[in-house]
């Protein structure tokens, strides 16, 4: 199924350590008083200029030369696309239970998701929107927690406006790349109303790519 056009829950529910160390992996959110605790399992991202190809690290094109058909010759047009994310969740409970008898989430347990916020900063520690790094941005989506298993959502990681601003507009010339660490933080609600988020980080490197053949 594609990411983009929906969520895909998983079979089965998997128990995670306290602690995710993985890089891509998300932390717990400990400052709701909501009794869940959604944990990001994955996070991924894919160049619009190969939409299916997800991975731990993106190679962000921000200019791609597309074939298209111009005066009935098929000739390679510069584009510029946007780049895909994936996030894959689950759900745990604050309160583990008692020894021999653990807690199990409900469908009251259950978290919406509704919107997303994307914050970038260069690897070196350098954040200047706009100078060092494109622009912080909010987005819309829409997905649900399970009570068990898993869900995949995707989203919009790297909008194709933020590459015909600075600092990225410079790299369809210069031959350079930017290397940034974009964390991504969801937003949403348990059943009950209170609220919840969770967060995850994705390494993505900007610049002029070898386009697909």
């Amino acid at each position: 199924m594609n990411a983009m056009s929906g969520v895909r829950l998983g079979a089965r529910c998997v128990v995670l350590p306290a602690v995710l160390a993985a890089a891509g992996c998300g932390e717990f959110s400990r400052q709701s008083r909501s009794p869940s605790q959604v944990v990001v399992r994955s996070l991924q991202g894919a160049s619009g200029a190969d939409p299916e190809a997800f991975s731990g690290t993106l190679h962000s094109d921000v200019v791609t030369l597309v074939e298209q058909s111009v005066n009935g010759e098929r000739v390679r047009v510069p584009t510029v696309l946007s780049d895909r994310g994936e996030v894959v969740m689950s759900l745990l409970l604050k309160d583990p239970g008692q020894p021999g008898s653990p807690s199990t989430p409900s469908a009251i347990n259950q978290v919406t998701f509704s919107r997303y916020r994307v914050i970038y900063r260069r690897s070196d520690g350098r954040a200047s929107a706009g100078i060092d790094v494109p622009y912080p941005f909010d987005g819309a989506v829409t997905f649900t927690v399970p009570a068990e298993g898993t869900v995949s959502a995707g989203f919009e990681i790297v909008r194709h406006v933020a590459k015909g601003e600075s600092p990225l507009r410079a790299l369809t010339s210069s031959g350079a790349t930017i290397s940034t660490i974009a964390e991504v933080t969801f937003f949403g609600r348990d059943q009950a109303g209170n609220d919840v988020q969770a967060s995850g980080s994705i390494l993505i490197d900007f610049g002029n790519f070898g386009d697909p053949s």
